[in-house]
């Protein structure tokens, strides 16, 4: 059956004792406990390679423990597979998500449990009928006729969502689930979270935003290397001993980095009117050398699809882009490498990596010309490229050798980004280059997009996350509606409540600055001015 009666009186929704994981010579998991209560939102916290992707896909039934014991409600798992765990009650979102693009949202959503009529025909409509009625819970306004490919990211993780919940799960585990979500689709979220957890339902929540934590999860565990360093209450944990448990030491995250004011160069990149075939809408911006431009804005504003345009991935319709002071054509991404372009792109499983490929031919994908000797690669050439840039952004890994896929999620991002630093482009654009990241890692990255620029790199960075902006960026554009809303100095946001000596308070400041200036852009649409 996969699992069977254990011996608990009170048993817990789960319970994961003395769990040990290896890969090769790499150990991820160190006599991991784990207690998760029904009716709890728990969050599972931690770097990069801490262990809980290994965790996760263990009570799921994607791996298999080496050591101890998992009960769910009491019953023993003694079969590990993703059928015995749903047979369980167990559901899981990963983070990557799994829907078939060539399906209807309720095709996927019933995938494998299709409804069916008197003579054991699939009953679509039945299925259209049944998946309305759970977006209708979670108060979600999507088509479940309407293919998954017409979708947007945000829609397709909502469907992810209402596919775990059809299957009448007693656990949910959800893997970075608001990434790709707007701030309103959030707050539906949460709410439907509330309310599936005063029904018994135990939730593990997975994410690398401290303050959706705080906000949403009853207790915490965090992971650290593979081990258990501690289950707490909320009350019981401050965002600061939260961050001090992940990265093992006193760190403020990114309110430790003191902006500098670097000098800045001529004008690298410009764009006049640059518009795409629905987004964007005649975008004016220039980017100097040495400076970091971020473009925020909320889901749907257009600043992915201002990315792929300058990246050559969608066509540009009208405007110029002019590089150096000279126009440059440019209708695919080889047009772009070739003027110094290089994109690091907001979906990383899909578009950044190959993810069978080793983590040594991925880092390596985009100078394949400089490693090789005519049409025959040179390995050792390989593997000096890839360990400068392993060195170089910390990236984990069991060996260069390994497969990309083996790698937790932030070191993938780390991989994406460390592709291109190889080609040392002139402009770099980063669409969420820390989606998936955690806090240490976070900084990381951002260190390393601020000493770009300091090289005399121009950059356009593209975040969710304003802290981000606001630590990063020179200048921050804002769109709605696919326009530029405004432009505003990074020094602007400050106000008379920053202060020198609280960096913290100073930069919440200069957030909820900044985040009144996109919720007005987003209020007046296209004719709001931000200046």
């Amino acid at each position: 059956m996969g699992w069977r009666e254990g011996m608990t009186s009170t048993p817990h929704a789960v319970s994961m004792r003395g769990i040990f994981k290896h890969f090769g010579g790499v150990q991820a998991l160190e006599d991991v406990d784990l207690q998760i209560n029904a009716g709890e939102i728990h969050a599972l916290l931690g770097g990069n390679g801490a262990g809980k992707s290994t965790v996760l896909k263990i009570l799921n039934g994607v791996h298999v423990p080496d050591q101890g014991s998992i009960e769910v409600f009491g019953q023993v798992l003694d079969e590990y597979t993703p059928e015995a765990s749903r047979r369980a009650g167990i559901a899981m979102i990963y983070q990557e998500m799994s829907l078939i693009p060539t399906l209807t949202v309720a095709q996927n959503v019933f995938l494998t449990r299709e409804a069916r009529n008197r003579v054991g025909l699939i009953d679509d409509r039945m299925g259209e009928r049944k998946a309305a009625e759970y977006f209708e819970m979670l108060e979600v306004d999507i088509n479940p006729r309407a293919l998954v490919a017409d979708l947007g990211a945000g829609q397709r993780q909502l469907t992810e969502i209402v596919k775990a919940i059809s299957q009448d799960a007693r656990v949910l585990v959800l893997d970075e689930p608001s990434t790709t979500l707007s701030v309103s689709d959030v707050e539906k979220l949460f709410g439907f979270l509330r309310r599936l957890r005063s029904k018994g339902v135990a939730i593990i929540y997975v994410s690398h935003r401290m303050d959706e934590i705080v906000r949403v999860a009853d207790r915490a565990t965090i992971l650290r290397d593979g081990k258990r360093i501690v289950t707490a209450p909320m009350s019981e944990l401050s965002m600061e001993l939260m961050i001090e448990h992940i990265v093992g030491k006193r760190s403020g995250g990114l309110t430790n980095m003191a902006r500098k004011q670097a000098g800045l160069g001529d004008v690298l990149l410009e764009l006049d009117k640059v518009s795409g075939a629905r987004k964007p809408k005649e975008i004016s911006l220039t980017v100097r050398r040495g400076e970091v431009v971020g473009i925020a804005g909320l889901l749907g504003s257009g600043r992915s699809s201002l990315a792929k345009v300058l990246f050559g991935i969608e066509p540009m319709t009208g405007g110029e882009i002019r590089i150096d002071g000279q126009p440059a054509t440019i209708d695919r991404p080889r047009h772009a490498i070739e003027f110094g372009i290089a994109l690091v792109p907001e979906a990383r499983a899909l578009q950044g990596l190959i993810l069978p490929h080793t983590v040594s031919a991925n880092l390596t994908l985009s100078v394949l010309d400089r490693v090789s000797d005519q049409w025959i690669v040179n390995r050792r050439a390989v593997r000096e490229a890839a360990s400068r840039q392993i060195d170089n952004l910390g990236i984990k890994a069991a060996s260069q050798e390994h497969a990309v896929s083996t790698l937790s999620g932030g070191n993938q991002q780390k991989v994406v980004i460390g592709k291109w630093m190889a080609a040392e482009p002139e402009i770099l654009i980063l669409d969420e280059p820390t989606a998936g990241i955690d806090i240490g890692s976070k900084s990381e990255v951002i260190r390393l997009i601020r000493d770009l620029a300091e090289r005399g790199k121009a950059i356009l960075l593209i975040s969710s996350e304003l802290n981000e902006l606001l630590v990063a960026s020179n200048r921050i554009a804002v769109m709605s509606g696919g326009r530029l809303a405004g432009v505003i100095e990074r020094d602007s946001l400050d106000g008379p409540a920053f202060a020198d000596d609280d960096p913290v308070q100073g930069l919440k400041a200069a957030e909820q600055n900044l985040l009144a200036r996109i919720q007005t852009a987003f209020q007046l649409g296209s004719e709001a001015s931000v200046h």
